[in-house]
């Protein structure tokens, strides 16, 4: 059965998954880069985006993890760019260039009904209009047995963290304080909602922390 699963979602150390004013050249918010830092270190960011070998130990593999046995993503309207409002034209195609990193269908959760359409590499982007749950469906269809990858933002998160539909939740906690932003989970009782800390493990530039439903 598919599981839905958040992978290598940066925190940081007082909670906020990204910063304040996220706009086009905020795409993270102000100062959101630094929580992604372990990452940007990785032989899997390098080999993405062509930029070096990088490095290979605990962290490269966690992240290397998130992308096995993924047959869909799941996204909101923000992770997909910072357009808002009903979409006026078509000619934003996300923040990956021509082949994003998805290589799967990706459900991206916005108010606007757009057409889907297809990239370079296997990602085809479909829009959703009626909801989380109904995302959620159409990912575990698409998915075919596969997990699906919960990709964010903060908002997106938050939303299936209150209706308990995550399964598994990775969190790389990365060494900063942002003291302002999106945080993730304030208000939210992870507790009363039945997560656990399954296992942590301390990675070269982030502590990683897998959080699941208990049994």
């Amino acid at each position: 059965m598919s599981k839905l699963r958040v992978q290598s979602f940066s925190v940081s150390i007082d909670g906020y998954g990204a910063g304040p004013n996220q706009d086009l050249q905020n795409p993270l918010g102000v100062r959101g880069p630094e929580l992604m830092k372990w990452f940007f270190h990785t032989r899997l960011w390098r080999n993405m985006y062509g930029t070096g070998n990088g490095e290979t130990g605990i962290d490269n593999q966690i992240a290397e993890q998130g992308f096995a046995g993924i047959g869909a993503w799941i996204l909101g309207r923000n992770m997909f760019g910072p357009v808002r409002g009903p979409w006026l034209d078509e000619s934003w195609k996300g923040w990956w260039g021509d082949e994003p990193p998805y290589h799967t269908p990706v459900f991206v959760l916005t108010h606007h009904p757009r057409a889907p359409f297809r990239m370079a590499g296997g990602t085809e982007f479909r829009f959703v209009t009626d909801g989380i749950h109904a995302a959620l469906e159409q990912a575990k269809d698409a998915a075919d047995g596969l997990d699906i990858r919960l990709g964010g933002g903060v908002s997106t998160i938050r939303q299936y963290l209150r209706e308990a539909l995550i399964d598994e939740l990775h969190l790389a906690i990365s060494p900063v304080l942002l003291g302002t932003g999106e945080h993730l989970l304030h208000g939210i009782d992870m507790h009363a909602l039945g997560y656990e800390c399954a296992k942590y493990v301390a990675g070269e530039r982030a502590a990683h922390v897998f959080l699941r439903k208990r049994a």
